[in-house]
């Protein structure tokens, strides 16, 4: 009993999309008969059967061709109505990623996800967590003169993410926080004192943010991520280094999200433990200063 109450939910639903595309796109009868190839009884008979009958699979096909739509949306089966090339189309994009602090497609992005929890792993350490002369080393050799410039405009951007009411987490990888705190690969050349000041800013920023902003840190030789970026249910980012990669479709974004989180049921530490692994891995390296009482 219960599939044939489907099979009529299913029939009903067809007809009301296909008289819903033939009315947004202006089409009669007549015209859909036409380019489907059948008589204008047949169409009337999709509109007007109230049977659990569906049509076979190549009239539907045609229909959804002549219509611009899909398939399974006529049948019920999404609810989106773009056809499979469309949908790609809308749901990923590949952009550039400019070597910069100032980058107008991310913070869009930020702004458009705004109060929804925010998933990273960078690629370096995170931007929105660097003093200005930690910023100054990274990006002055492709900056030049600007790069003053671009730290305060970056700042002012980082500040207003800052009050989004958006919640980050960000995931480390280990050997990433050792290179950095050693000044080894690369982080070789990055004076002491500015690993020092930056080990200082992030335990400071940390003790101002917690728990809005969650660290977690994983083991590389057990999992690996690429630099992803997750902005709550709205789109997942992979970063290529040139080209960012977005996606937006509701099952990858959720799939991106599980990795993110795979990553931090991995931790072997939780986010609260962070500031005393980074000040663990720092007096190891003979770096930074002790940790305020």
């Amino acid at each position: 009993m219960r599939s044939i109450i489907d099979k009529r939910a299913r029939a009903a639903l067809f007809r009301d999309r296909l008289a819903q595309a033939m009315a947004e796109r202006q089409v009669t009868q007549s015209g859909l008969a036409r380019a489907v190839g059948v008589d204008r009884s047949t169409i009337s008979q999709l509109l007007g059967d109230a049977g659990a009958r569906l049509p076979n699979a190549q009239v539907v096909a045609e229909c959804a061709a002549a219509l611009g739509v899909s398939a399974d949306w006529l049948l019920g089966l999404t609810d989106r109505p773009e056809r499979l090339a469309e949908l790609l189309a809308t749901s990923l994009t590949m952009t550039e990623a400019p070597r910069a602090l100032i980058d107008q497609t991310i913070f869009e992005w930020h702004r458009e996800a705004a109060g929804y929890k925010i998933r990273h792993v960078p690629a370096t350490l995170p931007d929105m967590l660097k003093t200005r002369d930690m910023l100054r080393w990274e990006y002055e050799p492709q900056l030049g003169r600007t790069v003053e410039q671009a730290i305060g405009a970056s700042e002012d951007r980082l500040a207003w993410m800052a009050r989004s009411g958006s919640d980050y987490e960000i995931a480390l990888p280990l050997h990433e926080l050792r290179s950095f705190v050693r000044g080894e690969g690369y982080y070789a050349g990055l004076p002491a004192a500015i690993r020092n000041a930056q080990i200082d800013r992030l335990r400071v920023l940390y003790d101002q943010l917690y728990p809005a902003l969650r660290i977690y840190v994983f083991d590389s030789r057990r999992v690996f991520s690429a630099p992803i970026t997750v902005f709550g249910p709205l789109l997942a980012v992979l970063y290529l280094g040139r080209y960012y990669i977005a996606f937006r479709d509701s099952a990858r974004v959720q799939g991106f999200a599980t990795h993110f989180d795979w990553l931090v049921r991995e931790a072997d530490q939780g986010a609260r433990a962070f500031p005393q692994l980074l000040a663990q891995l720092a007096a190891a390296a003979g770096a930074g200063h002790p940790p305020r009482p």
